[in-house]
């Protein structure tokens, strides 16, 4: 039975809300866990993923590489036979451009209050 070895993953964001569960082959690499979250993206969301090297999946406090398979990364201990796996995924900020630092840095200069406290 073939579907006896399927995986049975949540993916929990950084909000609390879930995509999944699903079942995976543990062939199945953590790229392509990636691409599936991209594609299911909830669209409400203000902080989205742009590609999968945007996304950190996190299983048991360990970050997955990209071309590890499933099977490859899980973490038995702790799991219930039959159970899901929860996985976190953090969403990398977006990179700021160079060119624009450089704009940013020959624009005229506001005035700004500071306070130092000794």
């Amino acid at each position: 039975m073939a579907g006896d070895d399927l995986i049975e993953v949540n993916f929990r964001l950084f909000d609390g809300t879930d995509i999944g569960p699903n079942k995976y082959e543990p062939s199945t690499t953590v790229g392509s866990l990636k691409e599936n979250i991209l594609a299911r993206w909830p669209e409400d969301k203000e902080i989205a993923p742009k590609t999968i090297n945007d996304v950190k999946l996190i299983n048991a406090g360990k970050i997955l590489e990209n071309n590890r398979t499933l099977a490859e990364s899980r973490v038995p201990v702790g799991e219930l036979p039959g159970g899901v796996i929860t996985m976190h995924v953090v969403v990398r900020p977006p990179v700021h451009d160079k060119n624009n630092e450089k704009q940013l840095a020959n624009t005229p200069k506001q005035n700004r209050c500071a306070c130092t406290i000794l």
